[in-house]
């Protein structure tokens, strides 16, 4: 008789886990982004070796991709694909493994990195032990996605879940050969690639984390919370099938782009370089189709702001992914990479789209994985959208106009060939944007506190919910 009631409930056990700790891991993350910013103003808080800037920043970039980042897709694609699969999540046991070992690869990450275990490679530093746990959780979040994407009750495969199933393939592929390695201790490996094959294969995996995990991802929370939050349908559901295989085309060719002016064959960094321009086609397509699922709804931008998170966070991936194609152009790469203005675009992406859509789908997604209509106070939902959007402004700005002046400097010549400006003056210069990127930071920590102060009054005294299957069957 037991087993009949769980069968009949949708299991939000392991997406309430997922949701609160996403909020939790925000905090962590964007606080240890705090403090590294304030490192390159002041100094001399690099107090210890596992407080030193070269250890805490990559600890800040696993924190909040895969660790917020993270378990927000865990959340949201367990609660997407049972809602519109009108079926249980495939495995209890197996999700909760998914839980659970994920957040033990996170406190890994958390100890290894200060300690200076690294294996030196742009999101994948974590040394080969956690890639094998990693490998684990993906397999089990693997079979727990498609297994219930099997046991549906629909003949349709709704494309957020598309989204989320070519994310979850993707990373895996991305993952394990990237992470191919030769260990000599337990803490210590060696890359199975040399050279030059070893920087593509690591920006082939690294512009494809941003493209999978962080873009393909979230872009299955959009086509899912957006049309419930503003109830309309998706504004064209043809669009959305060519936006899903144009982008996940596209995306893979164009990792060469991080490595123009390299090592890498010419012909190779062209490559990346046109496929880098013509992602810009299926990019803007979704956004514009994210967009017009408004048409008859804009009205309720006035007054509803998680749907003031989904559409601003909506803006920022087309500016993103404009700025990006644009980036990858050789001349203006010439001029932007190893400067700030490449901070300045992945925060627009990290901060605008993928935490602004993070926050807007778990406002939604919160209150009804514990029986409530709506958050505890909708008035502080809308102060922390007005707090992190200018929190945004002020971090991409001061990092866009330190770029430019940080590229024009270094490349500044005198008549006889001479660099007009030694490096440290470059530092100099730069000093007044990151006290302006380090208080739009503060800005949006602090949305984040206000999320977690309402989120803890939301759910305090509220006993979880488990929506009966039958029950919401037209509803999903």
């Amino acid at each position: 008789m037991q087993a009949q009631s769980t069968q009949s409930t949708y299991n939000y056990n392991v997406v309430r886990q997922f949701a609160i700790m996403t909020v939790v891991w925000g905090i962590v993350g964007m606080l240890v982004g705090l403090f590294i910013a304030a490192q390159l103003i002041w100094p001399e808080l690099n107090l210890a070796p596992w407080l030193s800037y070269g250890r805490l920043r990559p600890l800040h970039t696993n924190a909040v991709v895969f660790a917020f980042g993270g378990s927000a897709l865990f959340a949201t694609s367990y609660y997407v694909v049972q809602r519109t699969c009108h079926a249980r999540l495939f495995g209890d046991r197996l999700a909760a493994f998914t839980f659970w070992g994920w957040q033990a690869v996170i406190v890994l990450a958390a100890v290894t990195l200060p300690m200076g275990y690294t294996s030196s490679k742009e999101y994948a530093e974590l040394e080969w032990p956690i890639d094998i746990l990693i490998t684990l959780v993906w397999v089990a979040y693997a079979v727990v996605f498609f297994g219930t994407i099997i046991r549906r009750k629909t003949p349709h495969i709704y494309v957020a879940n598309w989204f989320f199933g070519a994310f979850i393939l993707t990373v895996a592929v991305l993952h394990i050969v990237n992470s191919a390695a030769i260990p000599v201790s337990l803490t210590k490996s060696y890359s199975a690639y040399a050279g030059v094959q070893d920087a593509m294969v690591q920006w082939w995996y690294g512009h494809n984390a941003v493209g999978f995990f962080l873009t393909a991802g979230f872009l299955g929370m959009m086509y899912y919370f957006i049309p419930k939050q503003a109830g309309r349908p998706v504004y064209s559901y043809r669009l959305s099938v060519v936006h899903f295989w144009a982008l996940i085309f596209t995306y893979m060719w164009a990792g060469p782009h991080h490595l123009h002016y390299t090592a890498l064959p010419d012909w190779a960094q062209s490559i990346g370089m046109l496929f880098s321009l013509v992602l810009l086609a299926p990019s803007w397509g979704g956004m514009i189709n994210g967009i017009m699922t408004l048409s008859g709804a804009w009205h309720k931008l006035r007054t509803d702001p998680i749907l003031k998170f989904l559409v601003v966070s909506l803006s920022f991936y087309g500016m993103s992914t404009f700025e990006g194609p644009m980036m990858a152009i050789k001349t203006v790469n010439a001029l932007s990479h190893y400067t700030d203005w490449t901070v300045g675009h992945v925060h627009s992406g990290a901060l605008g789209w993928v935490g602004m859509v993070s926050i807007g789908s778990l406002y939604y997604l919160i209150p009804r994985l514990y029986g409530r209509s709506e958050m505890h106070s909708m008035k502080l939902v809308t102060l922390h959208f007005w707090v992190a959007t200018i929190g945004i402004v002020l971090y991409i700005a001061a990092m866009w106009i330190a770029g430019v002046m940080q590229g024009l400097m270094w490349r500044a010549v005198n008549a006889d060939g001479t660099l007009t400006y030694a490096f440290v003056e470059s530092v100099k210069a730069t000093y007044p944007y990151y006290a302006v990127r380090l208080l739009g930071g503060l800005l949006y920590f602090s949305g984040m506190l206000i999320m977690a102060w309402n989120v803890f009054k939301t759910v305090r005294g509220q006993r979880a919910v488990d929506m009966p299957v039958v029950a919401v069957a037209q509803a999903a």
